[in-house]
């Protein structure tokens, strides 16, 4: 019929219609699409252009340096030297010539100054004398006197190595002053030098725990010092390997060592054997505590009737009375130190 025609038709150009229609839809939304990944693009370019406005946090405070010994390589080939390297040697094998069985002398008990001194006195924390150089001579509360290095040598032969004094003018003192002045050679007059002598551990808020200690020994100091703090003698059989650290043999009660803290930032920065301060093994609580072991143990004796004539100026941890203040003995050997400092302020 030609109305069917007609319709159909119709129909035809509707669907034409409809098509490009559809085509410019399509087409628009694409371009749209476009325009808006571009705006962002431009966007993100325009931001990194611009200075941030977040805050950026502040830059840690670089750490002090922390002194370093002189090189041994550095020491003259002169007169000089040779006895700076009589004084090193002296330091890291004083039993090999001053011990029992000594070839100059037989003054001391067998353990070496560097048993207390690392490396014959050149470790950051390690009880070093980088700062020996440049504070003696100095007046001392100990002994209240003005003391020079020759009396400072000679109080570590009689305290921590149990033993006599030397003469001041033996040439085996002169080369150990010798020594010291060497190590601390580039550190400035009157300065004391981040690293120098050994940590100062916060003290614990309660007394430190001689029981609990034992069980810090046991883990990390048998295998070195032996379960009786006997030490490892060396195949030479003139010197420690590994010192005694309680016992005959060992330092005695007028040793700066026999102070608690002087031992528990001893052995927080270098102890077990490989620790540095840097990576230290022990916890502050371990070093207190085993501290407070060993520092419980049997050891020489020592006259300290002479040691400060002015009692006012003990440590804190000194363990030996009378004291100018209430505290006990045990208190000022194993603390709760905190409130003895106070009064000292």
């Amino acid at each position: 019929m030609p109305e069917d025609k007609y319709l159909l038709k119709a129909i035809q150009q509707l669907v034409q219609l409809l098509g490009v229609l559809v085509f410019y839809l399509v087409a628009s939304s694409v371009f749209l699409m476009g325009q808006s990944y571009g705006l962002f693009e431009h966007e993100q370019e325009v931001m990194a252009q611009q200075p941030s406005s977040k805050v950026k946090p502040a830059a840690s405070p670089p750490a002090k340096e922390v002194w370093h010994a002189p090189d041994t390589s550095s020491i003259p080939v002169t007169p000089e030297g040779a006895l700076i390297r009589y004084g090193r040697e002296l330091i890291a094998h004083t039993a090999v010539y001053l011990g029992p069985k000594g070839t100059v002398q037989q003054i001391s008990n067998g353990m070496n100054c560097q048993n207390c001194h690392l490396q014959a006195g050149t470790v950051p924390f390690g009880n070093n004398y980088g700062a020996v150089a440049t504070t003696y001579p100095k007046f001392r509360h100990r002994s209240g006197t003005l003391e020079g290095f020759e009396k400072r040598i000679n109080d570590c032969l009689e305290r921590s190595l149990n033993g006599q004094a030397l003469e001041v003018e033996s040439r085996e003192m002169k080369a150990m002053v010798a020594y010291m002045q060497w190590v601390g050679k580039d550190v400035v007059k009157g300065s004391t030098p981040e690293g120098f002598g050994l940590l100062d551990l916060k003290p614990l808020d309660r007394a430190a725990d001689p029981v609990k200690g034992k069980l810090v020994y046991d883990k990390h100091c048998t295998l070195c010092h032996g379960s009786k703090g006997e030490g490892i003698m060396a195949e030479n059989g003139l010197e420690w390997t590994y010192p005694p650290l309680y016992g005959p043999n060992s330092y005695n009660i007028g040793a700066g060592l026999y102070r608690l803290s002087r031992f528990a930032g001893f052995v927080k920065a270098n102890m077990p054997y490989g620790t540095t301060y840097e990576n230290p093994v022990l916890t502050d609580e371990e070093a207190w505590d085993v501290a407070a072991f060993v520092n419980a143990m049997a050891r020489p004796a020592k006259d300290l009737s002479m040691d400060w004539p002015d009692i006012s100026k003990k440590p804190f941890d000194h363990p030996f009375g009378p004291y100018a203040d209430h505290f006990s003995e045990e208190q000022h050997k194993f603390g709760p130190f905190d409130p003895i400092k106070a009064t000292q302020q």
